[in-house]
């Protein structure tokens, strides 16, 4: 019997913002398609919150999380995955802020569900692109 051998190989970083991006939409669009009109408060006014929103913001993010990453894996002994993790645990819990301001609690619910899925993309995604 011939034995196995399964190679897994990691996708570059680069790829991690854009899967986050493509992943924020999906969320976006069946949210969008049960009815949820995405819609949070700014201040004393109204904003939509739209496609292009969503892949510029979640994209931002993605690549600026890759260069912090990059960062701690020079800085931090040992490579500084649990120290990225945490951080990123505290970013998420940061970003509830600004998905609490949807106008209706399936606004809120759509926000939340859009930062947790960029949240665990990118934190798991480039923990160990350092």
């Amino acid at each position: 019997m011939a034995e196995s051998t399964v190679v897994r190989r990691q996708a570059p970083p680069w790829t991690v913002p854009l899967v986050a991006a493509v992943a924020a939409v999906a969320v976006y669009l069946i949210g969008v398609a049960v009815g949820v009109d995405p819609e949070a408060r700014i201040g004393s006014r109204l904003q939509a919150v739209s496609v292009p929103a969503v892949l510029i913001i979640t994209l931002a993010a993605g690549f600026v999380g890759w260069g912090v990453r990059v960062l701690l894996g020079r800085v931090v002994r040992g490579g500084g995955e649990t120290v990225w993790l945490v951080l990123c645990g505290l970013v998420f819990l940061g970003s509830l802020l600004g998905a609490a301001t949807g106008t209706t609690a399936g606004a809120v619910a759509l926000l939340v569900a859009l930062h947790l899925v960029v949240a665990v993309i990118v934190a798991l995604g480039l923990r160990r692109a350092a």
